[in-house]
């Protein structure tokens, strides 16, 4: 099954008078339980075609499927459903509420997903054991190191059990020792639960473990 199906996909911006083109007829087949890194230079697209794989943007040209759904046909509401139900977003900013625990951080979107108490409650806490912070569950964001918030943003973008994970750089704000177990949490998630991971990434670490590496430049997939 491809998770992720682009057809001839690009992507135009407008800054001030002159037209950007980020994205040049992409054509990408993802398959589901997919371990892949998108390799670039700065500005080479990776975050544009992240964005438009996890439908926070979309094509100026080109057909897009996302979880076999064609994202052309779909409205705002059926949008934010499969952005919050069947997708999860790990950013390099964390992207952390900073006036909520660890713990309600990680149970937001499952709050969202209207999801009933106590099932809320032991799927977060589930998720702080996994990624070893069951100890800090009370601590808000600024009580907790970089590697930290990180954990708890990988949590909070698997409680759901996605079926699609869209990491941007998750490792660029963390130390290498932090950065390898971030990974292996990753790894087990794809071997457990068949979850498909993209990664946008510089990181020869993240890179070591992929199963395939999607390079781009000036908007372009190539192959070297």
């Amino acid at each position: 099954m491809n998770v992720v199906e682009l057809k001839n996909i690009s992507k135009l911006y407008l800054i001030g008078n002159t037209e950007v083109k980020a994205i040049k007829k992409v054509d990408l087949e993802i398959k589901k339980s997919d371990f892949i890194s998108i390799v670039g230079p700065s500005g080479s697209g990776k975050t544009s075609l992240l964005n438009i794989i996890g439908c926070l943007d979309k094509p100026t040209n080109g057909e897009v499927k996302i979880l076999g759904e064609d994202v052309n046909l779909l409205n705002d509401e059926e949008l934010s459903y499969l952005r919050n139900h069947r997708i999860g977003f790990i950013f390099q900013s964390f992207n952390l509420i900073p006036v909520l625990t660890a713990f309600e951080n990680i149970e937001y979107p499952l709050i969202l997903a209207q999801v009933n108490k106590k099932e809320r409650k032991e799927k977060a806490e589930k998720m702080l054991e996994e990624v070893g912070l069951i100890n800090f569950k009370n601590h808000r964001p600024n009580e907790l190191s970089g590697g930290q918030k990180q954990r708890v943003a990988i949590a909070r973008a698997l409680v759901t059990n996605p079926e699609l994970v869209l990491a941007d750089e998750p490792s660029a704000n963390i130390d290498s020792e932090t950065g390898e177990v971030i990974i292996e949490i990753m790894k087990k998630m794809n071997k457990n639960f068949s979850t498909t991971f993209i990664f946008s990434t510089h990181d020869e670490r993240i890179m070591k473990h992929a199963q395939k590496i999607i390079k781009i430049r000036d908007g372009l997939l190539c192959d070297n």
